[in-house]
């Protein structure tokens, strides 16, 4: 593990990817079809990233090829102690035909610390951002040019050896799959409906919280079957302290009547890069900025009020998305949605989609 972990520090070469195109690959004219309306994580392009790495080998025989099953050994490590890791990004078409990504060396850095934190090896930024890039040369095509639409990239990585026995895997694989994603709102972006789960924690401190792992998600969905039973489109979770978390799999904001701009801070909390982007360009225009911890209290006491007049959350896959109700065990709060949360959504993805101009040098050329 030591030497991956200092190829991260030096400069790297590029690695050489063998390329096998899909026999099967759509036809231009099934593509365009579901391109019509791709819906979201139900179709998936033509290729796949797939680089092995080993403790002897490190980073070793990466390649592009076709789409398809893995083929794993029931002892696989990844399947009895869920040692494994992911990310989201989206690649945007721009109005000239090129096609760009958002912040991927902050997606690159994330996936580093969650592989820390599961003990797996660290991929060099170098080698993520290239891995995005081999598969736009192949796959570029799938990237939608709808209103709204993007294609959504899934890197992950897995332990592969086959053994029975606690211990870090000396065998991994690293993938990246794309999927075309249309809006994720249709008919516009609407309130949603929270449910409190008080009985159920997503993580623990000390624990996965702040890593982007599949246990983490594995762990949200019964209190998110219990949200649906309940009416509710999403769960949000406390911490071990009883302070707000997150939602499933989305960071959560608060808009205060002064203006100032509050977003919960705990070790369990996923570090979100469309959270992390909104907070700045909320100090772009002047407003305060606080991440600390935000009880349950002050959550329902300050819409009470009105010192909370704007309750929204966001992630990669829906941007942002306005609070319109939280509800729990005996009790249902309405919550006061406002323009803040729109307008800054429309700010990212217009700096996103090449509307404006990205002042900050977030969006990456994938195609150059």
């Amino acid at each position: 593990m030591t030497d991956t972990l200092a190829q991260t520090d030096a400069a790297l070469a590029p690695l050489e990817f063998a390329v096998t195109k899909n026999l099967a690959a759509k036809s231009p004219a099934a593509r365009e079809q579901i391109l019509a309306d791709p819906g979201f994580g139900t179709h998936f392009t033509d290729h796949m990233v797939d680089i092995c790495w080993s403790v002897k080998g490190g980073w070793h025989r990466p390649r592009v090829q076709p789409y398809g099953p893995i083929s794993l050994d029931p002892a696989a490590a990844v399947l009895h102690y869920g040692q494994e890791i992911f990310e989201g990004i989206k690649a945007y078409r721009h109005a000239d035909g090129s096609i760009h990504t958002f912040r991927p060396e902050q997606n690159a850095l994330r996936l580093q610390r969650s592989a820390r934190r599961l003990a797996l090896p660290e991929l060099p930024v170098e080698y993520f951002l290239q891995s995005i890039r081999e598969l736009i040369a192949v796959d570029g095509a799938w990237v939608p040019s709808g209103e709204n639409q993007s294609l959504y990239l899934r890197p992950f990585m897995f332990a592969k050896e086959a053994f029975l026995g606690v211990r870090p895997a000396n065998k991994v694989a690293y993938y990246v799959i794309a999927s075309p994603a249309g809006s994720y709102f249709t008919g516009g972006v609407k309130p949603v409906t929270i449910w409190l789960s008080e009985r159920y924690q997503r993580a623990a401190k000390g624990g996965t919280g702040a890593a982007k792992t599949g246990g983490n998600y594995a762990a949200s969905l019964l209190p998110q079957a219990e949200a649906y039973e309940n009416g509710c489109d999403q769960v949000v979770f406390l911490d071990a302290d009883g302070n707000i978390e997150e939602l499933g799999g989305m960071n959560i904001l608060f808009v205060k009547k002064d203006g100032t701009l509050v977003t919960p801070a705990s070790e369990t909390i996923l570090d979100g890069i469309t959270r992390n982007s909104i907070l700045e360009l909320a100090r772009d225009r002047g407003l305060t900025v606080e991440q600390r911890p935000v009880s349950l209290t002050e959550w329902r006491e300050g819409v009470a009020s009105g010192d909370i007049t704007e309750v929204f959350a966001c992630g990669t896959a829906a941007v942002i998305t306005p609070i319109g109700a939280l509800k729990g065990a005996g009790f249902e709060d309405t919550q006061p949605t406002g323009e803040l949360a729109l307008s800054l959504r429309e700010e990212l993805t217009d700096i996103q989609y090449g509307r404006i101009e990205d002042t900050h040098g977030w969006l990456h050329r994938l195609d150059a």
